[in-house]
């Protein structure tokens, strides 16, 4: 287990988590966890343990490949294709991208009917409908592309940040298909992948440039200085802006199966922004951190003192409760969404600061499919003279398009990982990454909000993994789960969460 910790620095140093280390620390601490990694000159491997291999897929400097080794990352010229699989949360995706761009398939099985009837994601559902469809899902982008297995170049596949148990199904089935078929693996980060993905749809996107990625898990402000090089501006300190539009919209009665921003967006074209006075969260704070759990609050108060009912679905309200209604999702959507250009604001100062020469802000992730969203923030970049860059909306949700595209930023540029075995068991310990930093923290971005935040508060999105390691720790203890004839003993990643956990109960 000692072995793990250089191999664990060596994974979190390819998105930037730590202080440049030298290419001398890398080798080194790779050689030191015993990991596959090959010098220039080729050589037989050592055997891949499965915790070391799941380490590997994020290993930036590992250069194992299935084909012969040379000096030099595979030429840009190259023309290759990559299967990306995507399973952080509630979609289930896959798509075939070409080196040059052309996106061969997509393919997307959206959990809206579950969002719909448990008023949110639920862990345990959300990975069995995952298992159910991850194969269909897979063979018909295969299909649409019209190419075979064989035909790929690579897999890329989501290992975090997301939820555990449905990170956990589209890495086995990556790692089954690079398996079987000989080829390279490449980890991705989620919320890189939302930044990247604009890169394919805007051919002028050079680095660096800011980002700001805005979904129901996250909301994330980073300046892109290069592939793997990221300073993060500011974060969610509780709840992320998607979050709240989406108890927002389940507290009004909205209809949940196209997910509650849509739902607000539209209903919030019928009502006055003004009629409601929210306040906008942090004003006290100058930093470019963002906190929704109060605004939150601010709705449910709302929506109770007008005995709005949301087991009335708006479709079915009085003509007074739906003008009521529409003036709280306005109202809403407003201060949401004026957080937001706040925190750009501060962001873009401070970005232009660290490189000046910087001409875009990428817009991306599930809210930025919002139109209220993209205008507001139209006119914070040309107050600044920046370009507003948003992907279009299918690119922006969940898709395995960015996986993909992502895998080929790296593959590219030799950051890639070999075949797991052929052979490998199905209960094989898979490594993931549910809460995963993108980037290092900008100093002047710290704040004594962030750092209550961290003690005080967790995301959504951290108390649902607390809650199904829990769940998950509590069932491996009553099944009292073996291997090779011993007891099974927790990850030390998995232990510290399984009992942070009953913190929450």
């Amino acid at each position: 287990m000692v072995s793990l910790l250089p191999t664990l620095s060596s994974t979190l140093s390819r998105l930037s988590f730590l202080p440049k280390p030298s290419f001398h620390f890398f080798s080194s601490a790779l050689r030191t966890a015993r990991l596959p990694y090959r010098a220039v000159t080729p050589a037989p491997s050592p055997p891949i343990t499965s915790l070391n291999s799941s380490y590997a897929v994020l290993s930036m400097s590992n250069q194992n490949s299935p084909k012969p080794i040379t000096e030099n990352p595979p030429n840009l010229s190259d023309n290759f294709v990559i299967l990306g699989i995507e399973t952080s949360c509630d979609d289930t995706a896959a798509a075939v991208v070409r080196s040059d761009g052309e996106i061969l398939s997509q393919v997307v099985s959206s959990q809206a009917d579950l969002l719909a009837r448990y008023g949110g994601v639920a862990p345990k559902m959300a990975e069995e409908a995952h298992a159910q469809v991850i194969d269909k899902v897979v063979q018909e982008a295969l299909d649409k592309a019209n190419v075979k297995e064989l035909d790929l170049s690579a897999v890329a596949v989501t290992i975090g940040p997301g939820l555990s148990l449905c990170l956990r199904v589209g890495v086995q089935k990556a790692r089954k298909i690079a398996g079987t078929f000989n080829l390279p693996i490449v980890g991705v980060h989620h919320m890189e992948a939302h930044a990247l993905v604009a890169r394919l749809t805007e051919q002028e996107l050079q680095f660096p440039f800011m980002a700001l990625l805005i979904s129901g898990g996250h909301n994330l402000l980073i300046l892109a200085r290069d592939l793997g090089q990221y300073v993060q501006l500011g974060t969610s300190i509780d709840d992320a802006i998607g979050e709240a539009y989406d108890k927002t919209a389940k507290w009004l009665g909205l209809d949940l199966r196209r997910s509650g921003g849509p739902a607000v967006e539209e209903l919030a074209r019928e009502g006055d922004a003004e009629a409601v006075k929210f306040s906008v969260p942090m004003k006290q704070h100058k930093d470019c951190n963002f906190s929704y759990a109060g605004l939150k609050t601010q709705v449910r108060l709302a929506i109770e003192s007008r005995n709005v009912r949301a087991e009335i679905p708006i479709s079915s309200a009085s003509s007074e409760d739906r003008s009521s209604r529409a003036d709280i999702a306005a109202s809403f959507q407003r201060v949401a969404v004026l957080h937001l250009e706040e925190r750009c604001e501060r962001a873009i100062e401070w970005a232009l600061k660290i490189e000046p020469s910087i001409k875009y802000l990428v817009v991306s992730g599930g809210v930025a499919s919002n139109k209220y969203v993209r205008a507001r923030l139209n006119q914070v970049v040309k107050k600044t003279g920046l370009k507003l860059v948003c992907p279009p909306p299918s690119l922006c949700t969940d898709n395995g398009v960015m996986i993909a595209w992502t895998g080929i930023e790296h593959f590219r540029v030799g950051r890639f990982d070999p075949p797991p075995p052929a052979d490998e068991p199905e209960d094989t310990l898979i490594e993931l990454r549910p809460r995963w930093p993108l980037g290092e923290e900008y100093a002047e971005g710290k704040s004594e909000a962030r750092s209550l935040g961290r003690c005080c508060a967790r995301s959504t999105s951290d108390f649902l993994n607390y809650r199904e390691t829990w769940f998950a720790a509590e069932e491996r203890t009553r099944n009292g789960r073996t291997r090779n004839g011993r007891t099974m003993s927790f990850h030390p990643v998995e232990s510290d969460i399984a009992s942070s956990a009953h913190k929450w109960y």
